[in-house]
């Protein structure tokens, strides 16, 4: 509800700044045209991904693993750490921090193993593991419009990054649960499936959609098709699951409302110190300026409003715009509002009746965000 409210109040600013002259007409219909695909895709993957979970397909698939680790811990959180990976990149990181949390924390409690080295596991690399592709983030989709090449230059440009903030992040979650992820354990059994075809139907949909969405098509096509035709199944076999409650609308409003609100901004020349800033050297340092300022601004005030407060400083320079996702992609694992993920990733966690010491999480992510940035970087200085 409190996003609901934030993201409102940003909508209604933007309005206003459009009705009193701040930012010209032409300037929020050229917003509107860049954010429209972007909600697309972004509701149209939530919506699958949301039925997929109500009809059991992640269920399956984490007690798949459990069996599949025969019964060593390390094993099964290694093949977690691999479902999130494949979630974060190909359905968003929000879809890994909302549906895939519960679903570990689910199968580690069936079969009697801490869930927080797993939950966290989920949370850290929801963000980290956002640079793969362009569908992977918000911000992602964002800066696609300023990267010539689609799918294949952006993993040409960041999949490097991609690769060591992987690695590194899962070097520190090892790190920092190593002990309780020793052991043994008894797989539980397969959860119950009250329909069969409709899971089966679902996972079909899944699989062919997921290589459409790198395929070269624009992002919101495979998924609102995706979306429709799940649909169209389960109001046939379970018209039940459906409900207004499958559409993100708070995430919805409140990206409406931010960009309109930094188009404002920029209009206003609110920004232009940051653009002199960030401007101010071709030097190889300043890739790790620009990955910095993006940590600090999305740990200080969020990931989204600070890539589009930092994005036009940057848009000119593919380099320094993939400095500029690297930071508030993987950057956000200190504070608890650095990224919208971590908030819901929180919410489902209090819903399952698990409690998150927030001084542990901003101590092992003060750690981590530096280490996970900077080594992330550094692959960028030899494409300038």
């Amino acid at each position: 509800m409190k996003l609901a409210l934030i993201g409102g109040a940003l909508l209604l600013v933007g309005v206003a700044a459009v009705l009193f002259g701040v930012l010209p007409p032409d300037a929020a219909v050229a917003v509107a045209e860049r954010i429209l695909p972007v909600l697309g895709f972004v509701t149209a993957i939530t919506v699958v991904a949301e039925l997929a979970t109500r009809v059991g397909l992640f269920d399956v698939l984490g007690a798949f693993l459990a069996r599949l680790s025969r019964g060593r811990t390390i094993v099964l959180w290694l093949l977690v750490v691999a479902l999130a990976l494949v979630s974060t990149a190909f359905l968003s990181l929000d879809t890994t921090a909302v549906l895939l949390t519960p679903v570990v924390v689910a199968v580690a409690r069936a079969n009697g193993l801490p869930p927080l080295p797993f939950a966290f596991a989920t949370v850290w690399l929801a963000n980290t593991a956002s640079l793969f592709l362009p569908v992977s983030n918000l911000t992602n989709l964002l800066a696609a419009h300023n990267l010539e090449g689609g799918t294949g230059a952006f993993v040409g440009l960041l999949g490097p990054s991609a690769l060591i903030a992987v690695v590194v992040t899962v070097a520190l979650l090892w790190l920092r649960d190593r002990r309780r992820l020793r052991g043994r354990f008894s797989p539980a059994a397969s959860p119950q499936i009250a329909d069969k075809p409709l899971l089966i139907t679902a996972g079909v949909i899944v699989a062919v959609m997921l290589p459409l969405l790198v395929s070269g098509l624009e992002p919101w096509i495979p998924a609102a098709a995706a979306a429709v035709v799940l649909v169209g199944f389960v109001s046939w076999r379970s018209p039940r699951l459906l409900s207004l409650r499958l559409i993100p609308w708070q995430l919805l409003v409140f990206a409406s409302g931010l960009l309109l609100v930094a188009a404002a901004a920029d209009a206003a020349g609110l920004l232009d110190p940051v653009s002199a800033v960030l401007n101010s050297s071709d030097q190889p340092w300043a890739v790790f300026a620009v990955a910095g300022a993006g940590t600090l601004g999305a740990n200080v005030i969020n990931n989204l409003p600070a890539y589009l407060a930092l994005e036009p400083a940057v848009a000119a320079s593919p380099i320094h715009l993939a400095a500029l996702l690297i930071g508030v992609n993987a950057g956000p694992l200190i504070t608890p509002w650095a990224s919208l993920a971590t908030l819901l990733w929180h919410e489902r966690l209090q819903s399952e009746g698990i409690d998150v010491s927030w001084g542990r999480f901003i101590l092992w992510g003060a750690l981590a965000a530096p280490l996970v940035v900077g080594l992330a970087a550094i692959p960028l200085l030899w494409m300038r």
